[in-house]
């Protein structure tokens, strides 16, 4: 019922009050309501001032009026009534950056040393502890409004740049905003919001009215968030740059302490400035004293505080935006609504009031877009610093709020009692069923079935007569000691005098010991049959053993019987409780996921994305910055509930799941189409967009351009170098492959060339007197074999194919010199080597064969090495040099696509270069010369990727390149670690350059493959390190570096950024690349794999 204004106003200001005590408590971990008071006292409503207070033990009052400073709403709401003056502007801010307040405020601490001893019980060391983690603090705010220089810079390549069809566009982090982004495209992807806002018009009289500084603000803002939405909406760009509207939040985005507030903060402004543009809107169009505002209509509810103050029972309606939910001790998002929905015991204003009071929250009215903070960060009293509570928290796709409704309070209520009276009995069964499960009155605790069976086991057991003890050193005689048959047995000894033992003499044992063999540890020993593997009574009888077996048998099965009622009644009392809500009635308000936005990383550093549904596609997007990815309920799940690394859910928005205005698309109203893009857009918007789209076309024009002509210089000069190649004769065919080209051409030919020529003159000397009989003899596949008849087999070296056996008729040389070529180079392609060994080094024919390319290409690229001119300084090899180029002048077009064979050679020149790149990557590595190592590991493994994508033997083995390419990074951070840890400026900053430029742009080339765990864990270790000088003692300026440095490395995205260019490959031979690749290659096989 409605009680009177006062009652009102205390209850208002009570449940401020309360809320304000329940935040202290959270974050300092202080119980004393005395305390927390004079906190709240002194703080004039500061939270942060009131935490400072407490951090530091001083309870210290400033001369001040008693005046405050009261909430109606819930925390984070934005509306607010204000009972007597403001606060007092003398207070010294000691989280603010202001250097001379701090100072004044450690000197005034300092001053009061005494005082605060007396009155607190704090000594002085415990002081100064306190005012140092007070200034850490305060510099840690001041340092993360700092904006650092940008990670990433676009891509020279506009294509790289460009929208692929109607794919949702990314947002650019413009320094340390992958907030904006992860709100922004929360907010554009509900249609609703998008259409107000592109459809916002200002205010007609907008030049005639006060340019107050909210108006000077906020109408600047909607143009530029117009702007961006259209962009969002139309563009031909991949991803838009929001610098202008991230710069319009910045200036306004820091308090009058100039502290940068945290991104719920961010989303209260927002929202904020939303309300107060559309209102000035709404107030020019209509004459109602309270004109609708649409803001507040889409995000904005009411509830009704129902409660007893003081004995007095009260009513209040309220109004909330955003509703805060706490996570810690909750396992659901149901679990949370009810302990926000129902408080206990409120504080009273007066502490001399002990009347027992508190209050339950029903929504009247909720919003169509319903947002929830989740609180995820408290206050670590013993570590003085704010931490991240990693908790899981499930929550549904689908959230039915009837539970909550006002108009459903009696039967929740009696629900609510059903779902007490069963936990209360669930607990009772739980702690019985524990008392199964861990039994026993000691330190360690058993199933109490198990007991029973190990009872039985004991009781059933062979009895033996024999001591254990006796019964081991009976059978294990050691070295110097009694044989066994020599000891009687522990009864004969109690009953047997001592006179009657066998002689221990020292001759005696002299003799048993020569004879004694040699003692072996108990492992090893054997055990004698007799000897009973577990301990056994030692006298039972047959009757006893009978009721014994009876007894435990009967208990054990009861046992098992109760346990498994207990554990049946429990989960049927589960069950129960999780279908209390599900009746027709309690279904009725059903609200669906739209948003979750994704923190990960610690309290004072961070990134930031968001998992948005795609209604018209029915499936879940990843935003993450620039990167707008496909993704599903499983990767959301795994990233919003927490409990799995450092990712977990900070925001989640739901909307209404009935009306469908929220997400319905918009038609045209003569054709029934659906508007899509540009067609959405206003006319001034429209142009807007048209005219940034026509800038990046022209772009894109003008690269093609330089494309073209680049290309085209490059084939002039090619053709230059053709004729002056051709006037001196020292080129090979213009058709030969790229891949062969090498530095020091005319020398390596006319080195061939010589040897060629001594080769088949010997050959032609040591055949030239064989007869015709022995000739016959010989077979074809044997190269070794004697010629046949009239012919004559000659060793041949020809140039890139290698050295062979060929037969002649008569003087001149037929193409069974290429046929056994290739029957070597078969041979080659199907022997299993080593992994020093790799034949598609030597030959492009054995990398074509093993990959399985075309028949045709296979043999005209072997043709094509024999048709190589440098056949035809001799008239024994002119003859292959004719043949080859007869059979390439018989191949029809249609049988060789030219594309598809420059294809296959451009990959052959590509795995060469991979493997140059994996050669001197790992040389670099073994020097411990890890920035280079790094530089050529990472283009070895992403041109071998290429390469495998294409099929398995196109490329090396990923493995071995994944982990030396980790391994180099982890080493490069361990590096950087170091020299930050040292202190000293210059290393300092040597550390910062090799994760800037090194670390930070190539992680996401480890975050790419989320299946490779390997890589998710360096990255995971690497950013723990770096994390962890979070709470250590430091330099402000090693402070403000290390803040400014945090977001870039936490930052998720698996764009490519700041990526070097390609490092220059080195002149090098085929020889000279087999060479070091087997040397490279057995030097790993010498080394421990390490994980490998």
């Amino acid at each position: 019922m409605t009680v009177e204004q006062n009652v009102l106003q205390q209850s208002a200001a009570q449940k401020h009050q309360q809320t304000f005590l329940n935040q202290l408590r959270e974050i300092t971990g202080i119980n004393d309501a005395q305390i927390l008071q004079q906190a709240l006292k002194d703080s004039n409503g500061n939270l942060e001032l009131a935490v400072a207070f407490l951090t530091a033990k001083n309870a210290k009052t400033p001369q001040q009026e008693e005046t405050a400073y009261y909430q109606t709403a819930l925390p984070g709401n934005d509306r607010y009534i204000s009972v007597g003056s403001q606060a007092d502007t003398n207070v010294i801010d000691l989280t603010g950056d202001d250097k001379d307040d701090l100072q004044r405020a450690i000197a005034l601490s300092l001053a009061e040393s005494n005082r605060a001893f007396r009155e607190t019980g704090i000594t002085d060391e415990e002081q100064a502890i306190s005012r140092v983690l007070e200034a850490s603090i305060a510099e840690n705010k001041a340092c993360l409004k700092r904006t650092p220089t940008e990670v990433w810079r676009d891509s020279r390549n506009p294509y790289d740049r460009k929208r692929q069809d109607k794919a949702p566009v990314g947002l650019k982090n413009v320094g340390n905003t992958c907030w904006f982004s992860a709100v922004i495209q929360s907010l554009f992807n509900l249609l609703e919001f998008r259409r107000l806002v592109l459809n916002y018009k200002p205010p007609s009289n907008a030049q005639d009215l006060p340019r107050n500084q909210k108006e000077h603000r906020n109408l600047p803002f909607m143009r530029e968030l117009r702007y961006l939405f259209a962009l969002l909406v139309g563009t031909k760009r991949k991803y838009v740059d929001p610098s202008r509207a991230v710069e319009i939040l910045k200036d306004a985005f820091k308090s009058n302490d100039s502290q940068q507030q945290d991104v719920s903060e961010f989303t209260h402004k927002l929202l904020d400035w939303l309300e107060d543009a559309f209102q000035m809107k709404a107030e020019e169009e209509t004459d109602e004293e309270k004109p609708k505002n649409p803001m507040v209509e889409l995000f904005y509810g009411r509830f009704l505080a129902v409660g007893v103050l003081e004995g007095k029972k009260f009513e209040n309606t309220e109004m909330f935006g955003q509703y805060p939910l706490q996570v810690n001790g909750f396992k659901d998002l149901h679990e949370c609504l009810e302990a926000a929905m129902i408080e206990g015991e409120i504080e009273s204003l007066h502490s001399e009031n002990s009347g027992k009071s508190g209050q339950e929250h029903w929504f009247t009215e909720l919003p169509p877009v319903l947002t929830f903070e989740l609180s995820r960060f408290e206050f670590n009293q013993a570590l003085g610093r704010p931490e991240k509570i990693h908790n899981k928290l499930e929550f549904p796709q689908v959230l039915y709020l009837d539970r909550y409704m006002h108009r459903n309070r009696e039967i929740t209520r009696i629900k609510r009692e059903e779902i007490k009276r069963l936990k209360d009995y669930l607990t009772v069964l739980q702690q019985r069923l524990e008392r199964y499960l861990s039994y026993g009155s000691g330190p360690k605790r058993f199933p109490l079935v198990d007991v029973l069976q190990y009872a039985l086991e004991f009781a059933s057991s062979k009895p033996v007569c024999t001591s254990p003890v006796d019964d081991i050193d009976a059978s294990s005689p050691s070295s110097g000691s009694i044989p066994s048959q020599t000891l009687p047995s522990t009864t004969d000894q109690q009953g047997a005098p001592s006179s009657e033992l066998p002689s221990t003499s020292p001759a005696s044992i002299a003799a048993i010991s020569s004879r004694s063999v040699i003692h072996k540890p108990f492992t090893q020993s054997r055990i004698p049959p007799d000897l009973p593997m577990h301990p056994a009574p030692r006298h039972i009888t047959e009757e006893e053993l009978s009721v014994l077996e009876s007894c435990l048998h009967r208990w054990r099965t009861e046992i098992e019987n109760d346990t498994r009622d207990l554990q049946e009644s429990i989960s049927r009392i589960h069950r129960t409780i999780e279908l209390m809500y599900s009746d027709k009635s309690m279904i009725q308000v059903p609200y669906r996921l739209h948003a979750v936005l994704v923190h990960e990383g610690q309290a004072n550093a961070g990134h930031y994305w968001a998992y948005i549904f795609d209604h018209r596609e029915n499936r879940w997007m990843k935003y993450n910055d620039i990167a707008v990815t496909k993704s599903s309920w499983e990767e959301l799940v795994r990233d919003s509930f927490g409990g799995y690394r450092n990712a977990s859910a900070y925001c989640l928005m739901y909307i209404n799941d009935k009306p469908q205005f929220l997400i319905q698309e918009e038609f045209n109203k003569e054709t029934g189409q659906a508007l899509v893009g540009i067609e959405t857009l206003p006319p001034d918007l429209r142009d807007f967009v048209e005219e940034d789209n026509q800038r990046f076309e022209k772009e894109l024009e003008e690269w093609d351009a330089q494309l073209a002509q680049k290309a085209l210089q490059e084939k002039l000069l090619a053709s230059q170098k053709l004729r002056e190649s051709e006037s001196s004769m020292t080129t090979a065919q213009a058709g030969e492959p790229e891949y062969l080209e090498q530095p020091s051409r005319s020398d390596f030919s006319k080195h061939l060339k010589e040897e060629t020529i001594r080769i088949i003159t010997k050959a032609s000397h040591e055949h030239e007197d064989k007869s015709p009989e022995t000739v016959l003899q010989s077979k074809p596949e044997n190269t070794t074999s004697q010629p046949p008849s009239n012919q004559q087999v000659v060793e041949v070296v020809i140039p890139h194919v290698g050295k062979f056996m060929i037969e002649s008729k008569e003087g001149g040389y037929d193409d069974e010199a290429i046929k056994l070529e290739y029957s070597r180079l078969v041979k080659l392609a199907q022997e299993d080597t080593p992994p020093e060994t790799d034949y598609r080094l030597h030959h492009v024919v054995v990398y074509f064969i093993q990959n399985q390319a075309p028949k045709k290409i296979i043999e005209k690229t072997l043709l094509e090495q024999f048709a190589d001119r440098n056949l035809s300084f001799d008239e024994r090899c002119h003859n292959i040099m004719k043949v080859a180029q007869a059979k390439i002048e018989m191949i029809k077009p249609e049988e060789v696509n030219l594309e598809e064979y420059e294809e296959w050679h451009q990959d052959y020149r590509k795995f060469r270069e991979t493997t140059m790149y994996l050669i001197i990557g790992l040389e670099n590595f073994q020097r411990e010369s890890y920035i280079d190592s790094l530089l050529f590991l990472i283009c070895a493994y992403q041109n071998n990727k290429e390469l495998l994508s294409k099929g398995p033997h196109r490329g090396h083995d990923e493995e071995l390149i994944s982990h030396y390419r980790r391994e180099c990074l982890l080493k490069l951070n361990e590096q950087a670690a170091e020299l930050f840890e040292s202190g000293e400026d210059r290393e300092v900053n040597n550390g910062l350059i090799i994760m800037n430029e090194f670390i930070v742009p190539f992680l996401p080339l480890l975050l790419v493959d989320e299946m490779e765990e390997k890589d998710i864990l360096a990255v995971e270790d690497m950013r723990n390190r770096w994390c962890s000088y979070l709470g250590q003692e430091m330099e402000s300026n090693l402070q403000e570096k290390l803040t400014d440095f945090l977001p870039k490395l936490l930052d998720c995205s698996t764009e490519i950024k700041g990526f070097h260019e390609p490092p220059k490959l080195p002149p090098y031979s085929t020889h000279e690349l087999c060479e070091r690749f087997t040397r490279i290659m057995l030097s790993l096989s010498r080394t421990p794999a390490d994980g490998r």
